[in-house]
């Protein structure tokens, strides 16, 4: 066995009991035993011999074993030497402990010795105030009576001594004589009336000498005795004169009477009744006042708090006269002058001013004044409160806000006058109404020239306009609404009496009855202009209110007054033209301004408005409805203008088909006759419809549109039925009826409505049977959508071909053959449309498909479907 002694000095350094502490890795330790060992047997030539390396680790565990029992003693040993000190600790613990509760238990003693001790004193001392005040009683009531009985025998020599020592003899005097006023007041003796006189006589004379005093301090500049003035008269009277004359003697309030005649603000006066001007933001003669009060103010502040022991007071009375004296009679002067150009100059100058206030209000709250008196002591309130009741106590601490408050209520008093109860709404409805009856007097003088060509014409909407404006005499209170009614009809030159007795000769242009975009941009940019001086003017909670009202007026105005006059207008004019002209159709331009002016108004009313009444549910609810039944209106004028503008174009499509000569499809000279393209007929038809199918697209949008043309093209689809059903046609003429169907059909093609394809794809098949030979008519007419028909219903368009009586009768046998062999379900059909005309077999087949996935579709009606801005709004576009 190898010895210890046999390991390098490298191996021995590694077994060091050190080398084990901290991080320990077995490989690494292994690796660096076997290094040198590998290394030799690297350089050895012969084969691999382990017994050196198991020489070597045999010494290294052996010296491991010999380590490891070294570490074991020596761990034992420690843990001894641990358990040895920890008794000791807990030994020394325990008697530390013990000291520690006996401390404790000591100051526990002691503080409730110490707190006995306090207790006794605490009584002792309530006793010795109680003493003390009792003496300080006994001593002022002893004082009083002196000084009472003086009093009564006239003499004041010793107050006059003490008054003449100085401001603190003035203090005492001043106390003195208020607490002698109060007793005076409570004595009941003989004497006591001319006692309480003498006291009077000289609490008056001190109060003028201490006023004025405080007067030459004031002159003089000196803000110390001024302070003592202040402080004087408050504790005696609580110092209300001195501050009146403080504030009634001011630089700011003598010899300054503001005019508006001194300031030169032509443009503002020039355009304050403009309602295109912007409303004016600034006044030179309100600018200059308010900069003047800030200045004052501000250097007011820091003189009131030296001089006056309750700056907060003095600020107040201060600002309370400056609001009542210079901003009223400065604003009562620019009001009238508004008020003497227009209301709206009114308006404008009174939300003018009260922006301005408002941020006067807000600098000046900047300046909010702490009182700097101290308080009394507690022991001469209670002495004051204890023994002369009813006297004069000074408190020297102040709120914060009050200035503030002030402020608000100063601000909110100035404008009462103006904006209290239904003031400030009637005139701002009034404003809207002299503007809309103004920018609506020639269109409205117009509008009534259409009186000439139908009296009543114009009677619905002055029976409207007379019957709200009737309101305003025989109901107690006038609605705005109502009010608007009035002044448009006064403004447009309308009354009853005028309207009845005499026609109205105005010089107006054609323009002037014409709708426009700019006007009604002009009608909604004034309203939000009134919305927007109501919201700033009048409390939060009657915002939704009031907007409603507005709302009534604005719909009275751009509703009734505008829109609605110029449907009107465009009805009579379509009622009343000559049939035997060509209607026109610019009914449909003015329905194109009704819709974008309605859809402009629409979007004002729910962007603008509504969002201002959120905060009432009740009067949101009602503002709905409210709208949604003026524009229900209006779309129900306009539904009626497209209705008279379908009529008056399918009765001259009609006219025009009566103007087919009898032998147009019958020539007598084939060659001059084939010669024409169309008949004359045809082409007037033809050019009706195309001049309606571009109105159509130039001003209608979407489903609107196509509603207009499907019932334009239906009509003239049933007319056609008709129309071909009175006239003879030849071989030759048939030819000509061929082209002329054709070009109704291209024509209604260029619709674009596939209802109408289907419709006049018929028609052209139709119209074939004229063209095709005897021999194979038969076949022809059970093809296609002709198929689809009982041929008895074809019978009298057969019977119009030049060569029917040749083979009617082989024609007639053919078809009773067939009838026999038809199906029940094809003869029930058959059966129920035998002696119907054809028109009416179709429009009771419409929606059956007659072939290739083709629908007859007809829609239901065109007045229901046209609709315009607001509720029920259809203007997808097509």
């Amino acid at each position: 066995m190898q010895h210890f002694g046999d390991l390098d000095s490298a191996t021995e350094e590694q077994l060091r009991l050190n080398n084990f502490e901290g991080k320990f890795d077995v490989k690494e330790f292994v690796g660096s035993i076997s290094e040198r060992l590998i290394t030799q047997s690297k350089a050895s030539s012969g084969p691999f011999d382990p017994k050196p390396f198991i020489r070597t680790f045999e010494a290294v565990v052996d010296k491991l074993i010999s380590v490891r029992k070294d570490v074991q003693a020596k761990t034992e040993q420690m843990e001894k030497s641990v358990r040895v000190a920890e008794r000791e600790y807990s030994k020394k613990m325990a008697d530390l402990n013990r000291g520690f509760e006996a401390v404790g238990s000591s100051f526990s003693t002691m503080e409730s010795k110490m707190n006995e001790v306090g207790r006794t004193a605490v009584r002792i001392g309530e006793q010795l105030e109680s003493i003390h005040i009792e003496r300080q009683r006994a001593q002022a009531a002893h004082d009083l009576i002196n000084y009472y009985n003086q009093f009564s025998r006239g003499d004041t020599s010793r107050l006059d001594a003490l008054k003449k020592e100085g401001r603190e003899g003035r203090s005492q005097v001043a106390v003195i004589l208020r607490r002698l006023t109060t007793v005076a007041r409570e004595v009941d003796l003989p004497s006591a009336d001319k006692t309480r006189e003498n006291i009077d006589k000289y609490c008056e004379k001190f109060e003028k000498d201490m006023i004025y005093l405080f007067d030459r301090c004031y002159r003089k500049g000196d803000p110390k005795l001024m302070h003592h003035c202040a402080q004087t008269l408050l504790d005696f009277n609580g110092g209300a004169s001195c501050v009146q004359i403080y504030v009634n003697q001011h630089d700011f309030f003598m010899n300054k009477v503001r005019d508006t005649a001194n300031h030169s603000d032509d443009l503002l006066w020039n355009n304050v009744s403009k309602p295109d001007e912007s409303p004016p933001k600034t006044e030179s003669g309100l600018t200059e006042l308010f900069g003047e009060i800030r200045a004052t103010v501000a250097q007011e502040s820091q003189i009131v708090q030296a001089v006056f022991p309750n700056p907060p007071f003095v600020m107040q009375v201060f600002l309370q006269r400056v609001f009542a004296q210079s901003i009223q009679q400065y604003m009562e002067q620019l009001l009238t002058k508004g008020s003497s150009l227009s209301d709206l100059a009114y308006l404008r100058i009174l939300q003018l001013v009260h922006n301005q206030t408002s941020n006067l209000v807000d600098d000046l709250k900047a300046h909010e004044l702490p009182s700097i008196t101290p308080s009394k002591s507690s022991l001469e309130i209670s002495e004051f409160r204890r023994v002369l009741s009813g006297a004069l106590t000074v408190s020297g601490t102040s709120t914060t806000s009050v200035v503030s408050a002030m402020l608000e209520n100063a601000m909110a008093e100035l404008f009462v006058p103006y904006i209290e109860g239904q003031k400030y709404l009637d005139r701002e409805s009034k404003s809207l109404g002299e503007l809309y009856a103004g920018l609506l007097a020639n269109y409205t003088r117009y509008h009534m020239r259409m009186q000439k060509v139908k009296s009543s014409m114009f009677d619905r909407m002055v029976d409207r306009l007379g019957a709200a404006a009737a309101n305003t005499t025989t109901s107690g209170g006038s609605s705005t609404s109502a009010q608007a009614a009035a002044l448009i009809m006064r403004y447009g030159g309308i009354s009853s009496e005028r309207i009845q007795d005499k026609s109205v000769e105005d010089n107006v242009r054609e323009e002037d009855g014409l709708l426009s975009i700019d006007v009604a941009e002009k009608m909604l940019k004034w309203h939000a202009e009134a919305v927007g001086r109501c919201v700033e003017l009048t409390s939060q909670n009657d915002v939704p209110k009031n907007t409603f009202i507005l709302l009534r007026v604005l719909a009275e105005a751009i509703g009734a007054a505008y829109l609605e006059t110029a449907i009107e207008s465009a009805i009579a004019r379509l009622e009343f033209a000559d049939p035997k002209l060509e209607p026109s159709l610019q009914p449909l331009e003015v329905l194109r301004s009704v819709d974008l002016i309605c859809h402009l108004w629409q979007q004002y009313t729910n962007m603008a408005l509504f969002p201002l009444a959120a905060s009432s549910v009740t009067v949101r609810r009602e503002m709905t409805i409210f709208n949604n039944q003026t524009v229900s209106r209006t779309e129900g004028a306009a539904n009626t203008l497209i209705q008279r503008t379908i009529d008056a174009t399918i009765t001259w499509l009609s006219l025009q088909l009566s103007k087919q000569k009898k032998n147009d499809f019958k020539p007598r000279n084939d060659d001059l006759s084939f010669a024409r393209v169309n008949t004359e007929p045809c082409v007037a038809c033809c050019e009706i419809l195309e001049k309606v199918r571009d109105a159509a697209i130039q001003n209608i949008s979407g489903k609107n549109r196509e509603a207009f043309l499907t019932e334009i093209g239906v009509s003239f689809h049933s007319l056609l039925l008709d129309h071909l059903r009175k006239y003879p046609v030849s071989a030759t003429g048939g030819l000509m009826l061929a082209k002329d169907l054709k070009s109704y059909q291209d024509t209604v093609a260029s619709f674009n409505i596939p209802a109408l394809h289907e419709r006049f794809e018929f028609i052209r098949q139709l119209g074939n049977v004229f063209l095709v030979r005897p021999e194979i008519l038969k076949s022809y007419i059970t093809e296609n959508y002709l198929g689809r028909i009982d041929s008895a219903l074809l019978k009298p368009y057969l019977a119009q071909r030049s060569d029917w009586g040749q083979f009617e009768t082989r024609f007639n046998e053919n078809v009773d053959v067939e009838d026999v062999a038809t199906d029940g379900a094809s003869k029930g059909l058959k059966d129920r449309f035998k002696m119907a005309k054809l028109g009416t077999m179709v429009k009771d087949l419409e929606g059956l498909k007659l072939g290739d996935g083709i629908s007859m579709g007809i829609p239901s009606g065109f007045t229901g479907s046209f609709s315009i801005g607001g509720r029920g709004l259809n203007n997808n576009s097509a």
